[in-house]
């Protein structure tokens, strides 16, 4: 691909185009940033979400490796250029961003830059992110030459990359309501759910419980009318398993249906990866599709497991695993942080969800592994049949 940026409204309208087809909010993210350095034919882009406390709590960038995004280490905080832009809401253009009285200094394995081009995208008075790119390539050279040889960002930069900050506010806002809808949609669903849930199995139930009470009085004086009686018992509580079995099924996560069990697992573990300062890692290997009680149990040990590395271990490094054996297959998650001993967190009742993995686990017929100690890090496995 050519680094000479495309020109004119063609161009625009291309990088409109890319922002309006995406409804989740990292994926338009990620087009803005990759438009926008195409657009302006930078080395580098990058896009920040702010937080409330004086991080970012999304931060996109374009033009670094994955490789070298991992070693520069924590998500960046609010200080320096970045902070003016988000503070003052106005756009820095600058010759070289090294030299600026308010620069801070970057990490050891960040890349250079010299010329910056920022501002801050608004909703209304609200700022929701600063979008920024550095190091212009000199036109037609592929590559950036010494400042002040004719590169660096132009007035004429400036103002297409206002244009397009504008309408990617309109696509982020736009993605953000998308999200908060289908959130609302899903509570709204699990409610209903719950309610009918309540109604039909606590009816099932208290006729259940009527009908026991009525075999039990009945066992001695007539033992066959207590025989028809245990028998209902039977029915009811069929059908209240049935009414059970059929909840759950609605409520099964709608990625594991549209994506499958490994893209939403890979999916999610790259979210996490992004988030925290751990580095988290994610390796399939021939793994079919498997009953939807067992990717179900599946994920949740899985996102019990990555909490419980992430929010409490203080792990560098989460190993997630998915691969098969036999008919069914085998999770693993590993981590390298404090550890702790099974036994006595599990007599302390704090057992971080164990109980809860080794239920989901039995519950379809697998089993679950807990190895740990102190100092020595963490696995759990996790394995099911299959079907």
């Amino acid at each position: 691909m050519s680094h000479r940026p495309s020109s004119g409204l063609a161009a625009v309208s291309t990088a409109l185009l890319a922002m309006s087809r995406h409804l989740e909010v990292r994926d338009v993210l990620k087009t803005i940033v990759a438009s926008a350095r195409e657009l302006l034919d930078a080395e580098y882009a990058a896009l920040g979400v702010p937080d409330d406390h004086g991080g970012f709590a999304q931060f996109v960038v374009d033009g670094v490796s994955d490789e070298q995004w991992r070693a520069i280490g924590p998500l960046p905080r609010q200080h320096g250029i970045l902070a003016a832009m988000l503070r003052d809401a106005r756009t820095e253009r600058l010759a070289d961003v090294r030299k600026d009285p308010r620069f801070e200094g970057w990490p050891s394995a960040h890349p250079d830059m010299s010329d910056f081009l920022g501002l801050p995208i608004k909703d209304g008075d609200e700022t929701i992110g600063a979008l920024f790119l550095a190091n212009k390539r000199c036109s037609g050279s592929g590559t950036p030459v010494a400042r002040g040889n004719g590169c660096g960002f132009t007035e004429d930069d400036e103002e297409l990359l206002s244009i397009l900050a504008q309408h990617a506010a309109i696509a982020l806002t736009n993605a953000r309501l998308y999200e908060r809808s289908r959130e609302l949609t899903i509570a709204e669903e699990r409610s209903r759910l719950a309610h009918e849930l309540h109604d039909a199995v606590s009816q099932k139930l208290f006729s259940l419980r009527l009908t026991a009470q009525a075999a039990a009085a009945l066992v001695d004086r007539d033992p066959g009318r207590a025989k028809g009686e245990l028998q209902q018992v039977a029915v009811l509580a069929a059908e209240a398993a049935d009414e059970l079995r059929a909840a759950v099924v609605e409520l099964r996560p709608a990625a594991l249906d549209e994506d499958g069990l490994v893209n939403t697992l890979r999916t999610q573990i790259q979210v996490l990866d992004r988030a925290h300062t751990a580095h988290v890692t994610f390796d399939s290997g021939g793994v079919r599709a498997l009953p939807a009680s067992q990717e179900e149990a599946l994920l949740r040990v899985a996102q019990e497991a990555l909490h419980n590395a992430l929010r409490h271990s203080g792990a560098e490094l989460v190993a997630v695993s998915l691969v098969r054996r036999g008919p069914g297959a085998v999770l693993t998650v590993t981590d390298d942080g404090k550890g702790f001993e099974p036994g006595s967190v599990r007599r302390a009742g704090r057992h971080l969800g164990l109980v809860s993995m080794r239920d989901r686990a039995s519950g379809v017929g697998g089993t679950l592994m807990v190895e740990s100690a102190p100092g020595k890090g963490t696995m759990i496995e996790m394995e099911v049949p299959g079907g």
